[in-house]
């Protein structure tokens, strides 16, 4: 499977919107940034998820990452190396197609990379929305999500269920 097209950051990094002329127009956040422990582990993991290193200054321990379209340049995720102490848990999540979230789970146990187990056997949808998720942690324990949003109606009414589930309701 190829790697998931990664288009954009959310959750604590999400999609700002501007007004402009009496349009709403969909602003992105150019880069974000992550506090963790250990820079050279955190630069091999997020190649392993399919980010592309765009700079590492080895002296400040940062690293930046293209996040989509390495050529186009249009987001970033920047992480920075501190000491324990200071260090705290945050989350983002990554859009990737809903083509590619049908097989998520096993494109990233072949990386070594195992999802949250509390979320069970397969992504999660937020009926809400909606959108399949599927969480996992970065080696510092920041909490990571790839999300595709789905194509249906969304129902609030119903609690999270399994991507699985949900089509069955949409058959």
């Amino acid at each position: 499977m190829p790697i998931p097209n990664v288009k954009r950051m959310t959750d604590k990094f999400i999609c700002l919107m501007a007004f402009s002329f009496g349009e709403v127009a969909e602003k992105l956040v150019y880069v974000g940034k992550l506090s963790l422990s250990y820079i050279d582990v955190a630069i091999s993991f997020y190649q392993k998820i399919g980010l592309s290193l765009a700079h590492y200054i080895k002296e400040r321990k940062v690293a930046f990452f293209w996040i989509g379209d390495a050529n186009k340049k249009e987001q970033m995720l920047g992480v920075w190396e501190v000491p324990v102490e200071k260090w705290r848990g945050n989350h983002f999540a990554l859009h990737i197609p809903l083509d590619d979230m049908k097989n998520i789970k096993e494109w990233m146990e072949s990386r070594g990379i195992l999802p949250k187990k509390e979320f069970g056997k397969e992504p999660i949808v937020h009926t809400w929305m909606p959108a399949a998720s599927i969480y996992f942690d970065d080696p510092d324990g920041n909490s990571l999500e790839f999300i595709s949003i789905l194509p249906h109606e969304p129902r609030p009414e119903l609690d999270v269920m399994y991507l699985s589930e949900w089509y069955a309701l949409h058959e």
